[in-house]
């Protein structure tokens, strides 16, 4: 529990300067989905599948580099990319003399660039709209704090399994404190954003109170299927960076469709 602690002391000192300073935001994005995108194929090579590693880590840094610069790729040049993609993967399989599960290789692979690189890269996106810094900061708080009021109340008061065969060690006393935590930070944050009202702002600390909590589960989910405790060890008390940033995956683009859609 200490390096738990310090771990997470020490990684909410470096979000706060990577959220104010937006250079060090590119920075820190690019490099946990780069270490995250590496443990989640390190994970399913465990299950005997193998993965296009070098190409899903090249692609994995492109797409949050190329949204921090905001280059103009637009949706046909990013549908010919995906094609160009695509090709080459099957390209490299005929050149094989032996290789098993050709669809199952490169199907993990895809899926690892969009699961992670892509879903995680949106918090670029927010960082980048008017009020940005707060924004991120709004879902940073929500989000996270969800995980910590699950964990800390679900380790006091937890007795009944949220879904067993995903996580025994996850309660539904401890989802609901983290859904009620999630709600009460928010609220409290709602002060210091004006660009969205007051009721879209308690709507979307519910849809993040909950989804967050549906990113854990997704996590648990792959970690149960490939027989892993951690995604990663590189966290002292808190694993992988997997297990850091696996709700902020689902609450990043839920966030930002949420700003840029239904407003």
């Amino acid at each position: 529990m200490t390096k738990r602690i310090l771990t997470a002391f020490i990684l909410s000192l470096i979000t706060l300067f990577a959220v104010i300073y937006y250079p060090l935001c590119g920075i820190m994005v690019t490099s946990l989905t780069l270490i995250a995108l590496y443990e989640f194929f390190y994970m399913v090579e465990k299950k005997g599948v193998r993965l296009f590693k070098p190409f899903g880590l090249l692609v994995g840094a492109f797409i949050p580099v190329t949204i921090y610069f905001s280059l103009p790729i637009k949706e046909g040049w990013q549908f010919l990319f995906i094609v160009i993609g695509l090709f080459f993967l099957f390209s490299v399989e005929l050149t094989k003399k032996e290789r098993p599960q050709p669809v199952l290789s490169i199907s993990a692979t895809v899926f690892g660039i969009l699961y992670i690189a892509w879903c995680f890269s949106f918090v670029i996106r927010v960082r980048q709209l008017p009020e940005g810094a707060l924004l991120t900061g709004f879902l940073l708080a929500v989000t996270k704090s969800s995980d910590i009021g699950a964990f800390f109340w679900g380790k006091k008061f937890g007795k009944t399994p949220l879904i067993k065969r995903v996580s025994p060690q996850k309660s539904r006393e401890g989802a609901i404190s983290g859904f009620s935590t999630s709600f009460i930070i928010g609220v409290i944050f709602t002060f210091f954003i004006t660009t969205i009202g007051f009721w879209a702002k308690i709507l979307i600390i519910i849809i993040l109170a909950l989804v967050s909590q549906l990113g854990d589960l997704f996590e648990s989910l792959i970690k149960r299927d490939c027989q892993v405790k951690d995604s990663g060890k590189i966290l002292p008390g808190m694993g992988g960076v997997l297990d850091v940033i696996d709700s902020l995956i689902f609450t990043a683009p839920t966030f930002y469709l949420y700003l840029t859609i239904m407003q």
